[in-house]
């Protein structure tokens, strides 16, 4: 089922690509956008994204896997990948939910995440897993 929040489509399954076409992504999002937001730490203030969530197997390389860089730093847990070609932000396996993939909702085919209305912001400063005794 395809619903409409302004010009954007919020379908099941979405194309998610990086600026110059290298790198492309299936997403298999059954309930559309969920949880869209935004983070506050140290790379999320930078990149500047709005990021939503999908399970490990809810996202596929369809190509340029070759051509994504992985990143990782503090505690080298979350895997950032970026286009090598044009450096836009895909995704992430999180470090709060390592069995979730956090996306670029700017990367969707289709979707303007400006029209996804009021976005929340997560404190990652004070990310949980940066507690003690967690």
């Amino acid at each position: 089922m395809i619903r409409k929040v302004g010009n954007t489509e919020i379908r099941p399954k979405h194309k998610a690509t990086c600026h110059c076409g290298a790198v492309e992504l299936e997403l298999t999002l059954p309930n559309g956008i969920e949880d869209p937001r935004r983070c506050d730490c140290s790379i999320c203030r930078r990149k500047g994204a709005i990021v939503a969530s999908v399970g490990l197997d809810g996202l596929r390389i369809v190509k340029g896997e070759n051509i994504l860089t992985l990143y990782q730093f503090n505690t080298r847990t979350a895997k950032h990948y970026f286009c090598a070609n044009c450096g836009i932000y895909m995704h992430h396996q999180r470090r709060s939910d390592p069995n979730e993939y956090g996306y670029n909702v700017g990367c969707l085919e289709g979707v303007n995440p400006f029209e996804l209305g009021e976005v929340p912001v997560s404190d990652g400063v004070n990310h949980p897993s940066d507690r003690k005794g967690s």
